[in-house]
Protein backbone atom coordinates (compact mmCIF):
# COMPACT_ATOMS: atom_id res chain seq x y z
CA UNK A 1 0.00 0.00 0.00
CA UNK A 2 1.41 3.17 -1.06
CA UNK A 3 -0.32 6.67 0.72
CA UNK A 4 0.28 9.85 -0.87
CA UNK A 5 -0.82 13.55 0.15
CA UNK A 6 -0.30 16.19 -2.32
CA UNK A 7 -0.52 19.63 -1.49
CA UNK A 8 -3.36 19.56 1.40
CA UNK A 9 -4.86 22.03 2.75
CA UNK A 10 -7.96 22.22 5.15
CA UNK A 11 -9.85 25.34 6.60
CA UNK A 12 -12.42 25.42 8.83
CA UNK A 13 -14.51 29.03 8.55
CA UNK A 14 -11.83 30.52 6.53
CA UNK A 15 -8.94 29.49 9.29
CA UNK A 16 -6.72 27.27 7.53
CA UNK A 17 -5.51 24.07 9.96
CA UNK A 18 -3.35 22.32 7.56
CA UNK A 19 -1.72 24.04 4.91
CA UNK A 20 0.02 22.19 1.67
CA UNK A 21 0.95 19.16 3.01
CA UNK A 22 3.03 16.40 1.26
CA UNK A 23 3.81 13.23 2.05
CA UNK A 24 4.36 9.97 1.19
CA UNK A 25 4.04 6.50 3.36
CA UNK A 26 4.50 2.78 2.38
CA UNK A 27 3.28 -0.19 4.15
CA UNK A 28 6.21 -2.37 6.26
CA UNK A 29 6.37 1.09 8.50
CA UNK A 30 5.77 3.17 11.47
CA UNK A 31 5.41 6.41 10.83
CA UNK A 32 4.96 8.95 13.96
CA UNK A 33 3.32 12.20 13.45
CA UNK A 34 4.79 14.58 16.11
CA UNK A 35 3.50 18.44 17.19
CA UNK A 36 2.47 20.33 20.18
CA UNK A 37 -1.39 20.14 20.70
CA UNK A 38 -3.64 22.17 17.84
CA UNK A 39 -0.63 21.74 15.42
CA UNK A 40 -3.15 19.80 13.16
CA UNK A 41 -1.90 16.48 13.53
CA UNK A 42 -5.33 15.09 14.42
CA UNK A 43 -7.09 17.06 12.27
CA UNK A 44 -4.59 15.14 9.46
CA UNK A 45 -5.90 11.72 10.70
CA UNK A 46 -9.85 12.73 10.48
CA UNK A 47 -8.68 13.44 6.35
CA UNK A 48 -6.84 10.16 5.45
CA UNK A 49 -9.84 8.42 7.26
CA UNK A 50 -11.88 9.81 5.21
CA UNK A 51 -14.05 11.98 8.10
CA UNK A 52 -12.95 15.50 6.61
CA UNK A 53 -13.15 16.54 3.20
CA UNK A 54 -9.83 18.20 1.83
CA UNK A 55 -10.28 22.37 1.12
CA UNK A 56 -7.33 21.62 -1.39
CA UNK A 57 -5.44 18.79 -2.59
CA UNK A 58 -6.19 14.76 -2.50
CA UNK A 59 -5.12 12.02 -0.40
CA UNK A 60 -4.32 8.67 -2.68
CA UNK A 61 -4.24 5.00 -1.70
CA UNK A 62 -2.78 3.48 -4.52
CA UNK A 63 -3.13 6.23 -6.32
CA UNK A 64 -7.04 6.58 -5.87
CA UNK A 65 -8.70 9.01 -4.02
CA UNK A 66 -11.20 8.04 -2.13
CA UNK A 67 -13.08 11.17 -1.45
CA UNK A 68 -13.66 11.46 -5.41
CA UNK A 69 -15.96 8.14 -4.60
CA UNK A 70 -17.51 9.54 -1.62
CA UNK A 71 -16.07 6.18 0.36
CA UNK A 72 -13.96 5.89 2.98
CA UNK A 73 -10.23 4.04 2.29
CA UNK A 74 -10.53 0.27 2.54
CA UNK A 75 -9.28 -1.32 5.24
CA UNK A 76 -8.37 1.00 7.37
CA UNK A 77 -9.10 1.18 11.05
CA UNK A 78 -8.39 4.13 13.56
CA UNK A 79 -8.44 5.60 17.08
CA UNK A 80 -8.77 9.32 17.11
CA UNK A 81 -9.07 11.48 20.07
CA UNK A 82 -11.10 10.27 22.93
CA UNK A 83 -12.94 7.12 22.54
CA UNK A 84 -16.51 7.06 22.73
CA UNK A 85 -19.03 3.58 23.37
CA UNK A 86 -22.21 2.88 24.62
CA UNK A 87 -21.80 3.36 28.69
CA UNK A 88 -24.42 0.95 29.23
CA UNK A 89 -22.90 -1.79 27.85
CA UNK A 90 -19.72 -4.27 28.22
CA UNK A 91 -16.58 -3.56 27.03
CA UNK A 92 -17.31 -7.16 24.86
CA UNK A 93 -20.55 -6.04 24.09
CA UNK A 94 -19.43 -2.87 22.82
CA UNK A 95 -16.62 -4.54 20.16
CA UNK A 96 -19.19 -7.04 19.28
CA UNK A 97 -21.49 -4.14 17.95
CA UNK A 98 -19.52 -2.91 15.96
CA UNK A 99 -17.80 -6.40 14.51
CA UNK A 100 -21.56 -6.88 13.28
CA UNK A 101 -21.50 -4.13 11.03
CA UNK A 102 -18.82 -5.97 8.82
CA UNK A 103 -19.27 -9.57 10.41
CA UNK A 104 -15.43 -10.07 9.08
CA UNK A 105 -14.27 -11.62 12.75
CA UNK A 106 -15.35 -13.86 15.17
CA UNK A 107 -15.67 -13.55 18.92
CA UNK A 108 -11.98 -15.28 19.82
CA UNK A 109 -10.83 -12.11 17.08
CA UNK A 110 -12.35 -9.68 19.59
CA UNK A 111 -11.08 -11.65 23.02
CA UNK A 112 -7.42 -11.89 21.43
CA UNK A 113 -7.65 -7.82 20.65
CA UNK A 114 -8.85 -7.85 23.72
CA UNK A 115 -5.62 -9.61 25.53
CA UNK A 116 -3.10 -7.74 23.39
CA UNK A 117 -4.69 -4.33 25.34
CA UNK A 118 -4.53 -6.14 28.66
CA UNK A 119 -8.05 -5.97 29.10
CA UNK A 120 -9.39 -9.42 29.11
CA UNK A 121 -9.70 -9.31 32.67
CA UNK A 122 -12.49 -6.56 32.19
CA UNK A 123 -14.31 -7.55 29.12
CA UNK A 124 -17.82 -8.12 31.07
CA UNK A 125 -17.92 -4.14 32.94
CA UNK A 126 -19.83 -1.52 31.75
CA UNK A 127 -18.04 1.26 29.89
CA UNK A 128 -19.74 3.69 32.14
CA UNK A 129 -17.22 1.68 34.28
CA UNK A 130 -14.18 2.10 32.47
CA UNK A 131 -11.26 4.26 34.06
CA UNK A 132 -9.43 6.52 31.22
CA UNK A 133 -6.93 3.67 30.78
CA UNK A 134 -9.37 1.22 30.14
CA UNK A 135 -11.58 3.56 28.08
CA UNK A 136 -7.98 3.89 25.52
CA UNK A 137 -7.46 0.42 25.61
CA UNK A 138 -11.23 -0.48 24.44
CA UNK A 139 -10.67 2.18 21.40
CA UNK A 140 -7.11 0.74 20.48
CA UNK A 141 -8.86 -2.78 20.83
CA UNK A 142 -11.76 -2.21 18.40
CA UNK A 143 -9.05 -0.47 15.92
CA UNK A 144 -6.88 -3.23 16.01
CA UNK A 145 -9.16 -6.30 16.30
CA UNK A 146 -10.36 -6.78 12.44
CA UNK A 147 -6.69 -6.61 11.45
CA UNK A 148 -6.29 -3.57 9.23
CA UNK A 149 -3.82 -3.29 6.66
CA UNK A 150 -3.64 0.74 7.59
CA UNK A 151 -3.83 1.18 11.05
CA UNK A 152 -4.38 5.22 12.49
CA UNK A 153 -3.74 5.53 16.50
CA UNK A 154 -3.62 9.04 17.43
CA UNK A 155 -1.90 9.73 21.41
CA UNK A 156 -2.23 5.70 21.99
CA UNK A 157 -0.56 5.49 24.98
CA UNK A 158 -2.78 8.05 27.16
CA UNK A 159 -3.66 6.83 30.65
CA UNK A 160 -2.02 3.12 30.10
CA UNK A 161 0.33 1.76 32.59
CA UNK A 162 3.72 1.28 31.44
CA UNK A 163 3.25 -2.36 31.30
CA UNK A 164 0.56 -2.75 28.71
CA UNK A 165 2.80 0.48 26.47
CA UNK A 166 5.44 -1.90 26.22
CA UNK A 167 3.52 -5.03 25.45
CA UNK A 168 1.89 -2.44 22.50
CA UNK A 169 5.11 -1.06 20.90
CA UNK A 170 6.23 -4.91 20.77
CA UNK A 171 2.35 -5.71 19.09
CA UNK A 172 3.09 -3.14 16.75
CA UNK A 173 6.50 -3.66 15.67
CA UNK A 174 5.04 -7.33 14.47
CA UNK A 175 2.25 -5.94 12.29
CA UNK A 176 4.71 -3.56 10.97
CA UNK A 177 6.14 -6.36 9.98
CA UNK A 178 3.24 -8.18 8.42
CA UNK A 179 3.37 -5.28 5.59
CA UNK A 180 0.97 -3.03 7.71
CA UNK A 181 0.64 0.84 7.18
CA UNK A 182 0.75 2.07 10.90
CA UNK A 183 0.85 5.93 11.83
CA UNK A 184 1.12 6.99 15.33
CA UNK A 185 0.64 10.06 16.21
CA UNK A 186 1.51 12.15 19.68
CA UNK A 187 3.44 15.30 21.41
CA UNK A 188 5.44 13.12 23.39
CA UNK A 189 9.17 12.28 21.20
CA UNK A 190 10.15 9.72 23.84
CA UNK A 191 7.23 6.97 22.92
CA UNK A 192 7.89 7.97 18.67
CA UNK A 193 11.57 7.01 19.00
CA UNK A 194 10.82 3.26 20.29
CA UNK A 195 8.43 2.86 17.87
CA UNK A 196 8.47 4.97 14.15
CA UNK A 197 10.43 4.39 11.12
CA UNK A 198 10.03 7.97 10.04
CA UNK A 199 9.18 10.84 12.22
CA UNK A 200 7.06 13.64 10.61
CA UNK A 201 7.01 17.15 12.52
CA UNK A 202 3.87 19.36 12.56
CA UNK A 203 3.51 22.76 13.74
CA UNK A 204 0.77 25.22 13.20
CA UNK A 205 -0.76 23.22 10.64
CA UNK A 206 2.82 22.62 8.06
CA UNK A 207 4.52 19.52 7.58
CA UNK A 208 8.30 21.02 9.02
CA UNK A 209 10.00 18.44 7.98
CA UNK A 210 10.51 15.95 5.12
Amino acid sequence: MELEIKNLSKSFKKITVLNNINLKMSSGNIYGFYGRNGAGKSVLLKLISGFYIPTEGEILFDNVNYNLKLEYPPDLRALIEKPNFLPDLTGFENLKLLANIQKKISDNDIVNALKIVNLYEEKDKKYCKYSLGMKQKLGIAQAIMEDPKILILDEPFNGIEEKTVKKLIDYLKKEKDKDKLIIISTHIKEDLNKLSDKIFIFDNGELINK
